[in-house]
């Protein structure tokens, strides 16, 4: 009896009340449970469920509920096919959302041609060495060609290029997920339209004196890319070349009068 109510009745009474208290919790979960539209799930299933986070969300599934709540837009999902997203307008009851197919560009071409500011030895990433003093170039927006873009590009779409250890995008792997724009410590990868004819490869915004020290190929603002172009698309905007791609035409005009040959043809897909 000593035995009994020494050991076992302590026992059984913990049992009794780990079983009162799993009851009371799978009785109150049902009761609490909120019900998860099956629309989401449905909409995830036509998302290209590459879980790249290039839309902003942690997964295909995140962005998938943010759509049914209206916190999202189809356009943000590059790697969705046409048909994908046909099908998600259609589950929540949109018309069909219209967006001009993009690729990512990587707006330097300094590398090698920058100046840097120390002999980075650390771990080899962008990232990494950003942390020191904004990254080992001379120039604010210059590309370290350390990898970081690379090691999020799920579709080896991008690359450091080894004559110019500066990165590039391969166009025809590229499905303009942004992984690599939102990686990018230095923020010099951005997007432009599958069609555009031309691109600025630079992105530093400061005056042509101080480009002109750090970098032999960055854009100086002397504004011969804007007085020559026929249709207005190319002008200075913070002492940096900008093109508005509904105005430009693909004439050339730009890259052939740049002196600093920082204003590219684009190679297209």
């Amino acid at each position: 009896m000593e035995i009994f109510m020494t050991f076992i009745l302590p026992v059984l009474i913990a049992l009794a009340l780990g079983a009162l208290i799993a009851f009371g919790l799978s009785f109150l979960g049902e009761k609490l449970a909120v019900e998860r539209d099956a629309r989401i799930d449905e909409i995830e299933r036509h998302l290209a469920g590459a879980n790249c986070g290039g839309c902003g969300y942690a997964g295909c599934g995140a962005f998938a509920e943010a759509l049914f709540k209206g916190e999202a837009k189809i356009s943000q999902c590059n790697p969705t096919s046409a048909e994908g997203k046909k099908n998600i307008a259609r589950v929540l009851g949109m018309s069909e959302e219209k967006s001009t197919r993009t690729v990512a560009v990587v707006h330097c071409i300094g590398g090698n041609r920058c100046k840097n500011k120390y002999s980075y030895q650390g771990y080899g990433d962008c990232e990494s060495c950003h942390i020191l003093a904004g990254g080992n170039k001379a120039c604010p927006t210059g590309c370290m060609g350390l990898g970081t873009c690379s090691d999020v590009c799920k579709y080896s779409a991008i690359s450091v290029d080894k004559d110019t250890a500066c990165s590039k995008v391969n166009y025809k792997n590229c499905t303009s997920c942004g992984a690599c724009v939102a990686a990018c410590p230095s923020k010099i990868i951005g997007r432009i339209p599958v069609e555009a004819k031309v691109y600025v490869a630079c992105s530093n915004t400061g005056t042509g004196k101080e480009v002109a020290k750090v970098c032999s190929v960055g854009c100086i603002a002397c504004g011969k890319c804007e007085r020559n172009c026929p249709t207005h698309a190319i002008e200075l905007s913070n002492n940096l070349a900008a093109i508005d791609y509904d105005k430009c035409i693909g004439c050339g005009k730009c890259v052939e009068v740049c002196p600093r040959h920082c204003i590219l043809p684009f190679e297209g897909v």
